[in-house]
């Protein structure tokens, strides 16, 4: 990171995590002010999405005043709750995004946020993904996104996600206790889970999405938002991606503010576990990776694994939507 770099983040950052930013580019304050000031985002669960929540203050600033931060309600999901046009843009992992595309969701990805959050952990059974054949690994749900990033990479090597594992669904606690009794052969962790893990040396890292290529080469989550929102609303969609870019910026260089101020707000809850996340995702990666071939490789292996029909250009075609980030990524040089 070089000086200027180090500079413009540290300007974001001095006045703590609670008053972000209280300098902001000219192009921001020459903008229209946003046709909605009401935004309403997913809330998840998973430190890993926090620039979201660090972007609080910073989406006041640029003129939202009421910020709302949508749980899942009954039966409805984050993701479906943001097709139907209930939540205005969330965070979320690629596969899932994906699969809403080639299911013809009105939703479009316009920026990535992160790399890895996945971590499998497997017994002394497992050593590598191939050996997942026949074998039982825990996931919460079927359709989240540990669970189709799991069958993607199991597309990767040649195995059949449909058919050579069984899938075991239990909570994140029920699974980490049926793993480390050796009642299920690999878990597929997610977030704060990963850390917990590894504190308490139950089993061992047989793919990790921050550390393995090629997963570590592309992005696992992404902002996504309602089509019809970023159609109505274009310069509170710009404005809103900018406080959220910044936030992700912010995890970048002071993680101990980001994990505070997360945790302090109820969005997590052990800090000794938030903190190492947050350390450990590479948060920075925003303006280096095309988030276009991420979107291409996992559509690939997403189509491999028998869960997309659509063809990655089709996707790319439908889902995508990068003018906001191109933008931004102008404006915000580091």
């Amino acid at each position: 990171m070089d000086s200027t770099r180090r500079d413009f983040m540290r300007g974001l950052t001095l006045a703590g995590t609670a008053g972000l930013l209280g300098v902001w580019p000219e192009t921001a304050s020459a903008e229209p002010s946003p046709e909605t000031t009401t935004l309403k985002l997913g809330q998840s669960p998973g430190a890993c999405i926090a620039p979201q929540y660090v972007a609080e203050t910073l989406l006041r600033g640029e003129g939202f005043t009421t910020i709302q931060y949508v749980k899942k309600a009954g039966r409805v999901s984050i993701n479906e709750a943001l097709a139907l046009g209930e939540i205005s843009m969330s965070p979320g992992s690629v596969g899932p995004h994906l699969i809403q595309v080639d299911s013809g969701n009105p939703i479009s990805l316009i920026a990535p946020i992160h790399i890895g959050c996945f971590d499998l952990f497997g017994t002394d059974r497992i050593r590598t993904i191939r050996d997942l054949k026949g074998k039982t690994v825990g996931v919460t749900e079927l359709g989240t996104g540990r669970h189709v990033f799991l069958a993607a990479a199991m597309a990767y090597v040649g195995l059949d996600p449909r058919k050579d594992v069984n899938f075991a669904v239990h909570s994140p606690a029920e699974s980490i206790r049926l793993f480390a009794e050796g009642k299920i052969d690999a878990y597929q962790a997610f977030s704060e889970e990963v850390q917990e893990l590894r504190a308490k040396k139950i089993g061992h890292v047989v793919l990790s999405s921050i550390a393995d290529r090629p997963w570590s080469q592309y992005f696992c989550c992404f902002l996504a938002v309602n089509r019809d929102f970023a159609s109505r609303y274009p310069v509170a969609t710009k404005r809103a991606l900018r406080a959220i870019l910044k936030a992700t910026d912010v995890c970048a260089l002071e993680p101990e503010k980001a994990a505070k101020f997360v945790v302090d707000h109820g969005y997590a809850k052990d800090y000794d576990y938030v903190l190492p996340t947050l350390k450990a995702i590479p948060y920075d990666k925003w303006r280096m990776y095309d988030p276009e071939d991420t979107v291409r490789f996992y559509a690939l292996r997403l189509h491999e694994a028998g869960m997309i029909k659509s063809s990655p250009q089709k996707i790319i075609a439908q889902g995508t939507d990068w003018r906001f980030l191109n933008e931004l990524k102008k404006e915000l040089k580091g």
